[in-house]
């Protein structure tokens, strides 16, 4: 019997493609996994990369947010302090307003007292000279004339403080509120009318 060569070959080849046929798909299968863990390490990086973007975005919101804060606290402090300063300065104009008006009623209080005190030398000096009398008289004029411009030097002082204190930019500059000229004239007015009171009493 003769023995089928080519039918043997055949099934040989057709083994042989068989065997070859289920390697390739092996090769194949472990390409696809090398690709897969490839596309896994991609993935992950990928997905740093936008995790990263968010965190940097979030910490320059908040340092945007931090800086906008410090700058709101600044601005705060600076008009709380410029607040103070002029609280200050208004503070101490009032301070020194006082002191001149307490100053200006001292003068009004001595005027008046000097003038009631010439009363009691008024029965003495009616009888005396007319240079006597004219000078009692001068002195009690100007003695209220020192009265009364030291009444008006502190309605002054008063009226000065007022607007300080209504303006705005109270205190900038502004130097503390003076009596003016009425209140140094008050102050020679009430001395020149005790000189003339000493001066009749003498010629008396």
């Amino acid at each position: 019997m003769p023995v089928p060569w080519l039918q043997l070959i055949d099934a040989a080849l057709g083994v042989a493609n068989f065997a070859r046929g289920r390697k390739l798909p092996a090769v194949n299968d472990e390409q696809l996994q090398q690709q897969q863990l490839e596309a896994g390490a991609r993935v992950p990086g990928a997905l740093e990369a936008r995790l990263a973007g968010v965190v940097v975005a979030a910490l320059k919101e908040a340092f945007d947010r931090d800086s906008r804060r410090l700058e709101l606290e600044r601005d705060q402090l600076a008009a709380e302090r410029l607040r103070a300063e002029r609280a200050l300065k208004l503070e101490m104009m009032r301070q020194a307003g006082d002191r001149e008006i307490g100053r200006l009623r001292l003068l009004a209080g001595v005027a008046v007292a000097a003038w009631v005190g010439t009363l009691l030398f008024s029965a003495r000096l009616i009888g005396a000279s007319a240079g006597a009398r004219a000078a009692l008289g001068g002195g009690w004029l100007l003695l209220l004339a020192a009265f009364a411009a030291s009444f008006l030097a502190q309605s002054r002082v008063a009226a000065s403080l007022d607007s300080f204190t209504k303006s705005d930019d109270a205190g900038s500059g502004i130097s503390a509120p003076a009596s003016g000229a009425g209140g140094a004239l008050a102050l020679w007015l009430l001395v020149a009318g005790l000189a003339l009171v000493c001066v009749a009493v003498l010629v008396a």
